[in-house]
């Protein structure tokens, strides 16, 4: 019988979880949830939780691109050329502009919050 597995959420560490949270809502249009202790952010349907670094901590710088581990997460968007307009009206970093990778999906990339790489992409459904 195969395992059935939903997400749950993303787990990020930050030196200041409430610029990263207000990062995920300004430009991504995310849902800012307090709770003791803790930050976390609701985005298109999935959880972030934010977690500060504790303490002096050290921690590594991230790691040049390409690299093995977790590259970036993707969001879908509708209108992807309009999207990334308002988001680079807002100074946001893309590190590859919006473009069609096959017939029926365009992508780009941003840089987030602590050099995190985010996809965002646009699917037309009469090719999936």
């Amino acid at each position: 019988m195969p395992i059935a597995v939903t997400w749950d959420h993303v787990h990020l560490r930050s030196p200041d979880p409430e610029a990263t949270a207000a990062w995920l809502r300004d430009i991504l249009g995310g849902e800012i949830v307090r709770a003791p202790g803790r930050i976390d952010v609701n985005l298109g349907g999935a959880r972030i939780f934010i977690a500060p670094l504790e303490g002096d901590n050290a921690v590594s710088p991230p790691p040049p691109h390409p690299h093995q581990g977790l590259d970036h997460f993707g969001l879908t968007v509708k209108d992807i050329d309009a999207v990334a307009a308002e988001i680079k009206a807002k100074g946001v970093t893309f590190t590859r502009e919006p473009t069609t990778i096959r017939p029926g999906v365009r992508i780009c990339f941003i840089r987030g919050p602590e050099g995190i790489s985010i996809e965002l992409l646009e699917r037309d459904k009469k090719y999936t």
